[in-house]
């Protein structure tokens, strides 16, 4: 099973990554399309983050490539520092939060919009008219534009996750990749984040790892389940539900009740 995609962003060839004798992707090959939210999902242990990392430029592949489209031209993002994939246009979220409690929310975006320009930058204010009211429009866009002034520290885990989310969204991304973005939320926090990534994707491509079924349900364009570091079925969530194999290795574990409620 397949996935088509008319304008890949992200094309991963024949990817494996190596860590000692250990092999946690073994020869992955898949294409994000434009404006796609696409599922990696699988157990624990499936290569799921280590390949998003390796988009990013955290982990380095043992073999084969990962190329980036932002539209004008065509990057191996192998060959680049993860800084400078940062400023082509792809965007990280880790799993915890990584924002600054020491500084107020406001000044995490100002940290998060100066981006090369560095953290000098940022503490002497130098932020162009455009890039603050980027700021704003982010701010409001999460809900957190009236707690601007507050230290993340009187946030929720949910206001937390939506700060970094609106810290990437404030770059201007082509791509957003995300890891397990709606862990440890209630249900209603996920249902707004679920909204967030649907007006997100009109923008830029999103690539998220995660393990609550519903939200995969309710947002994914396609999914693509690995296991043991390989692609085991890749399709639209209602072809991963009826695959034998995935329920064999994963579903039936306990993920599918959470898909059908």
């Amino acid at each position: 099973m397949n996935i088509s995609v008319n304008t890949p962003v992200i094309e991963i060839k024949n990817a494996s990554i190596t860590f000692g004798n250990f092999k946690a992707v073994k020869n992955v090959t898949t294409s994000i399309g434009k404006n796609e939210i696409r599922f990696f999902i699988g157990p624990n242990g499936a290569g799921k983050t280590t390949l998003l990392d390796a988009i990013c430029g955290k982990n380095k592949l043992s073999e084969g490539n990962i190329l980036y489209n932002d539209g004008n031209r065509e990057y191996s993002l192998p060959k680049i520092k993860e800084h400078k994939i940062v400023e082509l246009g792809i965007g990280r979220k880790f799993q915890a939060p990584s924002v600054f409690s020491g500084i107020t929310i406001q000044e995490n975006m100002e940290l998060a919009v100066a981006g090369s320009k560095g953290l000098f930058s940022s503490i002497k204010g130098n932020i162009t008219k455009d890039e603050r009211e980027r700021i704003d429009d982010a701010l409001n866009f999460v809900g957190l534009y009236d707690m601007k002034n507050e230290y993340p520290t009187k946030l929720s885990h949910g206001q937390k996750q939506w700060l970094e989310i609106s810290m990437i969204c404030v770059l201007k991304p082509k791509v957003m990749l995300l890891d397990e973005p709606v862990a440890g939320m209630g249900r209603r926090e996920t249902e707004k984040t679920a909204e967030l990534l649907r007006i997100i994707k009109n923008d830029c491509s999103i690539i998220v790892v995660e393990h609550d079924m519903k939200f995969v349900k309710d947002v994914s364009t396609s999914v693509t389940v690995l296991h043991e570091g390989s692609i085991l079925c890749e399709g639209s969530i209602d072809d991963i539900q009826n695959n034998q194999q995935v329920i064999d290795v994963y579903l039936g574990r306990g993920g599918d009740k959470n898909v059908k409620n």
